[in-house]
């Protein structure tokens, strides 16, 4: 009975051994489970966080491209407006050409670095901005000078417009004027010519008798009466006398015998001096001619370089 009882005792902590370990390895398969749990909940909000980092980057890239597809766009404006500027332009001077022409190089430059910069962030981008935004600032002051010279140098054109319209304004009314004054000093000058009228032609022999036979004519007298006239200067004059042949020739009283009349230099005749006081003026002018034939003779009677009276004279 006693052997009995001892066998039991031992089946029993036999039993008691077995169920701890069994207890212990379903606290370990529980905490394990639980692991996993956490592990598997790491890894989806660890991918979830990639997929958002990923998102974000890409947006912030996409974000990037546009701006700097936006900058190049700008910059590109920008050198087409400068291009566009007239350098021939007058108002544009030889320095502020060299000025524009610096920008414009700026801004190739510019576009340039844009264009190959690999690694582009928000600090590049403002930096890039501000460099386009300070280009246009200085080109905008060029193209206001640029303006301001365009308009001062319309304003002088046009003043100096006006000023030449009114010079020839001047000038034609001064050309006028002179034309009138020559007009006047012309007729000045014609009215004041002393004409000669009552001009008689007649041949003379040795004796002093008028005939009208050449052979018995030695010399030939030419009687005229020179014109009252106010307006000419009164005082000596020299009043000259050409008598033609019936050839046409000129009776030449001596190789000293020259006048000028319009600018040429002809002989004449004979000459007398008289003293005019602008009244009626009678004179009496002799030519002694040797070899007297007969014919159509004609008188040219000149004064003050003008041809002022003729006649004709037949003699048989």
């Amino acid at each position: 009975m006693a052997e009995y009882n001892d066998k039991e005792l031992y089946e029993d902590d036999e039993l008691e051994y077995n169920e701890e370990p069994q207890a212990n390895n379903d606290d370990l398969q529980k905490t394990l489970k639980g692991y996993r749990i956490i592990i598997i909940a790491l890894v989806a909000v660890l991918g979830l966080l990639t997929f958002q980092h990923f998102r974000v980057t890409s947006d912030i890239k996409e974000e990037f491209r546009i701006e700097r597809d936006t900058l190049n766009s700008q910059i590109s404006g920008l050198i087409t407006e400068i291009d566009s500027i007239n350098l021939r332009n007058d108002a544009v001077t030889n320095e502020l050409r060299a000025h524009i022409a610096a920008e414009r190089d700026k801004a190739d430059s510019l576009m340039t670095r844009l264009k190959k910069e690999r690694n582009i962030n928000r600090e590049k981008i403002r930096q890039y901005e501000k460099e386009l935004g300070t280009l246009r600032t200085i080109m905008r002051r060029y193209v206001h000078q640029i303006d301001s010279l365009n308009t001062l140098n319309k304003k002088l054109a046009d003043e100096n417009i006006t000023i030449r319209k009114r010079a020839a304004e001047e000038t034609t009314r001064a050309n006028i004027a002179e034309e009138r004054a020559q007009e006047m000093a012309n007729k000045i000058k014609l009215g004041s010519i002393v004409k000669a009228r009552g001009i008689v032609l007649g041949a003379y022999n040795v004796g002093g008798t008028n005939v009208t036979r050449a052979s018995r004519a030695s010399k030939f007298r030419t009687d005229l009466t020179l014109t009252a006239n106010e307006l000419t200067i009164p005082g000596k004059r020299s009043v000259y006398v050409r008598i033609l042949g019936p050839d046409g020739a000129v009776l030449s009283g001596g190789a000293d015998n020259i006048m000028e009349f319009e600018g040429d230099l002809i002989s004449y005749s004979a000459e007398r001096e008289v003293d005019y006081d602008n009244k009626d003026l009678d004179v009496s002018v002799f030519f002694n001619y040797d070899g007297i034939t007969s014919g159509l003779y004609k008188v040219e009677v000149y004064m003050d370089g003008y041809l002022i009276g003729e006649n004709e004279l037949a003699l048989r």
